[in-house]
């Protein structure tokens, strides 16, 4: 685990906020040098501790706004049938994210689609053919109240 100082948690705040800006507009922000931003940056990368920097897309632009919380049970919760569940639902470009959790189910999977039709197409065609799933219990967002690509730091 690496060590961060105050200086490294405003700029993780700042680079979490807008990636897009110069190297120069975060020296402005933090106070120091151009050089010093890109040498903290730099080793912010080296080390994990930012992984990557994408593109967030508005969902309701690219016909993605029916977000879907599925929970599903496997019949079993035996190692081979987890590793085969989790290889399969890597591949469903509908599947945004998806969490092996404590509880009654197994899974949780935060899923886009662009309407129920398309939801219950997903559910019939690909999710349900997925071998060794015991049931699956679906939730609609009708609001998003808070979201965030934002950890604090």
């Amino acid at each position: 685990m690496i060590k961060l100082d105050e200086i490294d948690r405003r700029l993780l705040f700042q680079l979490q906020e807008d990636s897009n800006r110069t190297t120069k507009e975060y020296a402005y922000l933090l106070g120091l040098s151009t050089t010093a931003v890109y040498e903290r940056i730099k080793r912010l990368e080296k080390s994990g501790v930012i992984t990557k920097y994408v593109a967030l897309v508005d969902k309701q632009k690219v016909d993605k706004a029916f977000v879907v919380l599925c929970h599903v049970k496997l019949i079993q919760h035996i190692k081979d049938y987890v590793l085969q569940f989790e290889r399969e639902i890597s591949k469903l470009d509908e599947v945004a994210e998806c969490y092996h959790i404590s509880g009654d189910y197994d899974y949780i999977l935060k899923i886009y689609v662009s309407d129920m039709q398309s939801y219950r197409d997903f559910m019939v065609t690909k999710l349900t053919a997925i071998e060794h799933i015991g049931s699956t219990q679906s939730s609609f967002i009708i609001n998003e109240v808070k979201h965030t690509t934002t950890i604090t730091i």
